[in-house]
């Protein structure tokens, strides 16, 4: 923001009416107009990592997690806010992604890891998010949504009116589309800054870029020889162009290293700790609770096994279950609790379930199970409901489905009947699936990634994907004595 006369009478304003802040950004060292103090900044975070931890799943690897840690922190007391503390986690999840929260708090995705090389394009990941903090871009975002309150405040002062709006939803697009092209290129900026501070080639950056790039290459192959829509790509980088002029000229700018200077790659340090990582789904740590094969759901400890809609995916939390089809239209949530065994299927669900109106009722049996089903009426701000509940032994089944924005050409009512009706005792031991893992083998001067490949067995899609988390994509082969990773 360039300085104006009426810059001091604005931060002045926002002081008094809305507790807000004007100072002078650490990193960027241009003026800031926020609607939030540091401290402020520091808590939100916390609060939404508490949360965050909640509903994701983290990558239960403490050695790793450790030297992510070790990288990070290394990265951070190099840029322009060494003062707060930072946090890095792995979440465990198998799509490519980085993404920070206001404070301090800093998430990698356990997919991204695999497609790295080298300890060097790790931290130019890590800079990047770091970059996102120190210029507090989540915050100035949320300023600039607000800017049409800010500009009024003048107004304030003839209306005696102090209400300038709450701060709500600072976090939300931050895992999903990023800041915007402009302070994107500002993180890229200011993570190669900090790269070079600490010791790495800022050209990491465009390595890493580069690697992401095949990535959303792969995808609109993919999505056009499977006839598909192809899914838009948000994770970190996305915004960036392969030869992204403006990303070359700002990390440039960051320093290069002379001859007598070495830079810090650690291609085996990242090597080493990422051997034995899991890639794509993590069916170890989820086996003790669920198996999901193709779109049959078992629960091993609860007993249970069920069909859900395809392609439906489903989506575990603490409390429920829930099924839904990739564009959200629609969601078919499982709950379950204990019964009070007075207490009939269609007790519960008008009693405990607090259902005080259910149409088309009526009562159901299946599989040695007992149960009640109708559908709830829509009210002026909810739609309506399909509810039913099952009792296995002293567990109560509470499946609840729901249109948000469906497609007029689909019978979601006989979706969740169908999943619901398939609800059955697990009576066989589910079969246990493996994880598949990251390992390192060298090339000798046979190695072909097609007959490789083959022998691994991944998918249909074996020979792409070994060649793009090795940086061979589309058709390049290993070098001998190079060190390539697959997946067994």
């Amino acid at each position: 923001m360039k300085y104006t006369p009426y810059l001091p009478w604005l931060c002045l304003a926002v002081g008094v009416v809305a507790s807000t802040s004007c100072s002078i950004n650490p990193a960027t060292g241009s003026p800031d107009l926020v609607l939030m103090t540091q401290s402020s900044e520091i808590e939100m975070g916390k609060e939404m990592h508490q949360k965050l931890l909640k509903t994701v799943p983290i990558y239960p690897d403490k050695k790793l997690a450790a030297y992510i840690d070790s990288i990070g922190q290394k990265v951070a007391s190099n840029s322009h806010r060494p003062d707060i503390k930072y946090h890095f986690t792995i979440i465990d999840r198998a799509d490519i992604n980085a993404f920070a929260l206001p404070g301090g708090y800093i998430y990698i995705n356990r997919g991204l890891l695999a497609y790295l090389d080298s300890e060097a394009q790790l931290a130019a990941v890590l800079a990047h998010e770091i970059g996102h903090v120190t210029a507090r871009h989540v915050v100035r975002q949320d300023t600039a949504r607000k800017g049409a309150n800010i500009l009024s405040i003048f107004s304030v002062f003839a209306t005696a009116n102090a209400q300038v709006g709450d701060v709500t939803n600072l976090w939300s697009t931050a895992a999903v589309k990023g800041y915007g092209r402009e302070m994107e290129l500002e993180a890229d900026g200011l993570g190669a800054q900090y790269l070079f501070n600490s010791g790495y080639d800022p050209h990491a950056m465009v390595e890493t870029i580069s690697l992401l790039k095949d990535q959303e290459r792969f995808a609109r192959y993919r999505a056009k020889n499977e006839g598909k829509k192809n899914r838009s790509y948000h994770g970190v980088f996305s915004s960036h162009p392969r030869n992204d002029v403006r990303l070359k000229k700002v990390i440039a700018q960051a320093g290069t290293f002379s001859d007598q200077h070495s830079k810090t790659t650690n291609q085996q340090q990242y090597r080493e700790h990422i051997e034995g990582m899991v890639y794509g789904v993590n069916y170890e740590a989820t086996m003790a609770k669920v198996t999901v094969e193709k779109n049959r759901y078992s629960h091993k400890n609860l007993g249970f096994t069920l069909l859900f809609p395809e392609p439906w995916l489903p989506h575990n939390s603490r409390s429920s279950i829930t099924f839904s089809p990739e564009d959200k239209s629609a969601r078919l949530t499982l709950e379950v609790a204990r019964h009070q065994q007075n207490h009939s299927p269609s007790q519960y669900l008008r009693r405990v379930a607090d259902v005080t109106m259910l149409r088309r009722a009526e009562n159901f049996s299946q599989y040695g199970l007992i149960g009640h089903t109708g559908i709830v009426p829509a009210t002026a701000d909810k739609s309506a409901q399909r509810i039913a509940v099952l009792f296995q032994g002293s567990r109560a089944y509470l499946f609840t489905g729901t249109v948000l924005h469906g497609d007029h050409d689909i019978d979601y009512d006989k979706l969740f009947l169908k999943t619901i009706h398939s609800f059955k005792p697990q009576r066989t031991k589910a079969r246990k699936t493996k994880s598949k893992k990251v390992h390192y083998v060298m090339a000798n001067e046979r190695t072909r990634i097609d007959a490789l490949a083959k022998q691994l067995n991944i998918g249909a899609y074996a020979a792409q994907q070994i060649r793009l988390i090795n940086g061979l994509y589309p058709g390049r082969e290993p070098k001998p004595g190079q060190w390539i990773k697959i997946v067994k």
